[in-house]
Formats: C-alpha cells, structure tokens, sequence
C-alpha cells in the first residue's frame, strides 16, 4: 500500500534514514487538524485494500484495492467519529468522502495530516491523508 508514512523519513545524526512512526489516534487532536482545513482547496489520498494478505490466507479469498493519489477535495464538514478503530467523514459541496477502520495518525512537518488503519497483525487496510501540496508520486 502507498501511503505517505512508509515513505516519511527523517534523517537522524548519523545521516541515515529512519521511519517515524504513527502515533494511535486521539480523537480530539484528529478533529482539530480536520477542521483547520476546512474550506480550503486540498490534495488528497484515499487508499484501502485486503491486497496480498487476501491471497495468502485464502486462494478463495478476493483481493480488493481501491487508490486515488493527488486527488483534490474541499470539505465544508471534517468529522472524526467513533471508539476505535475510528471514521472519518469530509462533507463535499455534492457528496461526501469517507474512511474507516482508523487507527493511527501523524501530522507532518510539511502540513500533512496521515491517518491509518492498521489491523491486529500490525498490516495497513486503509489510508486517509490530506495536503495542501500534491504528495510525491
């Protein structure tokens, strides 16, 4: 899955690369990002997928994937909801974007709001971000 926190790096004092981690999500902290991108116009990436994992626990099992990268949005309404593993809805001027099975989230330096959903075996499902910059291809 391509999702901006596998591929956000920072350069430590030895001058190698190490990921930074998502932290689990805390509600009111997720909320407070979404909001202050409100009405703006936005880059956005929406990813979810069984992929691999499907085909090996099962070759009966059908492998689903669905990937929109630099895409652009503007929200009226950003809601963060649940108990965990969370959902997020953006409120569209004719619909609405959706994402859910949340856990994780990372606000980078560059402005970038990254939430994840991770299952129980630690592999990603789905990925919500959002930018005001394209993410890097």
């Amino acid at each position: 899955m391509w999702i901006e926190a596998y591929t956000h790096y920072q350069t430590n004092a030895q001058s190698k690369k190490e990921v930074i981690r998502m932290k689990s999500i805390d509600r009111g902290e997720v909320q407070q990002y979404l909001d202050q991108f409100l009405n703006q116009d936005l880059y956005y990436h929406l990813e979810t997928s069984n992929g691999s994992y499907a085909s090996l626990e099962s070759e009966q099992q059908m492998s689903v994937c669905a990937f929109i990268r630099n895409g652009r949005i503007r929200y009226s309404r950003g809601t963060i909801a649940g108990a965990g593993p969370y959902r997020v809805g953006l409120k569209l001027e004719e619909g609405w974007v959706y994402a859910e099975g949340l856990t994780d989230y990372e606000m980078t330096e560059k402005g970038q709001l990254l939430l994840g959903g991770y299952d129980h075996e630690g592999r990603i499902g789905i990925a919500l971000e959002l930018s005001r910059h394209p993410f890097s291809v």
